[in-house]
């Protein structure tokens, strides 16, 4: 195989090299040659997720099915995960938005330059179409996320499904509420099913296939929306956007500032994972299972 294969082919080098076997062709005219066979300059694109995983299409009828029995029983169907976190400060903001002059913004995206990062993770309440949002300084743990989906609990799930015993929670298969970290699991048992006599039912999406999360689709795209072009220059800023955003089928987000400091690399011991109330459902047992209430503990 030959070193030609490996050298950027711009018009320009191609009209040298056809200069170069008698060929007398300027750079546009090879341009208007190469889109008569169909050539046109192309990015990459993003379409590859990797090799399919078998039980992919089985999780996503089941998961169909398990959002299907808590809707017609009336119990809560939740969606999470968290958005990417974003420099707060005087800092470039991709998209466009309608004013008289464009925002003067810092040349770099330099960390010391923020106030601090925002971690948003999101809660998207599939039975009223509703959002909840709590921006965390810290990092992004399986302990914060257990904290936001409690906070929600008692601020409005307890209120938009009263008398509700059972939660089914829908997330991706990895970050902070992934399948795999036990702390995620412990913290559950802890933070919801034990506090709240709740039995916590989860389903994950497959590896690859998190644009299908609701979470997604019907409320981080719409923030993302909201916010486009316009820098977050402070917290108090991002907060109002967040909370600012609206559809005209109904959306509506309440949002929350979480100052506490998480811990990273929490360690969970066999002996922890042992003494948790944890069942693995039949049907793809390492993306389903459910947590319910140990017996020695009474709902706060």
């Amino acid at each position: 195989m030959g070193p030609q294969k490996w050298v950027r082919r711009s018009l320009r080098n191609l009209s040298l090299d056809l200069k170069r076997h008698g060929h007398d062709v300027s750079p546009p005219t090879v341009g208007r040659l190469l889109h008569g066979e169909d050539y046109s300059p192309k990015a990459n694109r993003k379409s590859f997720s990797g090799p399919r995983h078998p039980d992919r299409d089985r999780q996503f009828c089941y998961i169909a099915r398990q959002k299907a029995k808590f809707l017609a029983e009336g119990l809560p169907v939740i969606s999470v995960d968290t958005k990417k976190k974003e420099l707060v400060g005087n800092f470039k903001r991709p998209g466009k938005a309608w004013c008289r002059k464009a925002e003067v913004v810092n040349s770099h995206d330099f960390r010391q330059d923020a106030e601090g990062i925002g971690a948003p993770y999101g809660i998207y309440v599939v039975n009223a179409n509703r959002g909840y949002v709590e921006v965390g300084v810290s990092a992004d743990t399986p302990e914060f996320a257990v904290d936001v989906i409690a906070r929600w609990w008692q601020v409005c799930g307890a209120v938009l499904f009263p008398g509700a015993d059972r939660l089914l929670i829908l997330g991706d298969a990895g970050g902070s509420n992934g399948c795999r970290p036990r702390l995620w699991k412990l913290r559950l048992q802890e933070g919801l099913a034990d506090r709240f006599g709740l039995t916590v039912t989860v389903s994950h999406y497959p590896t690859g296939t998190s644009k299908f999360n609701p979470v997604e689709r019907q409320l981080f795209s719409r923030i993302s929306s909201n916010w486009e072009g316009k820098p977050l220059r402070s917290y108090a800023v991002m907060m109002a956007y967040i909370r600012g955003t609206k559809t005209t089928t109904g959306l509506r987000v309440q949002a929350r500032l979480n100052g506490k400091k998480y811990k990273t690399k929490v360690k969970v011991s066999d002996e922890q994972m042992k003494g948790l109330n944890l069942q693995r459902h039949k049907v793809c047992p390492q993306w389903n299972y459910t947590i319910k209430p140990r017996r020695n503990t009474k709902p706060s």
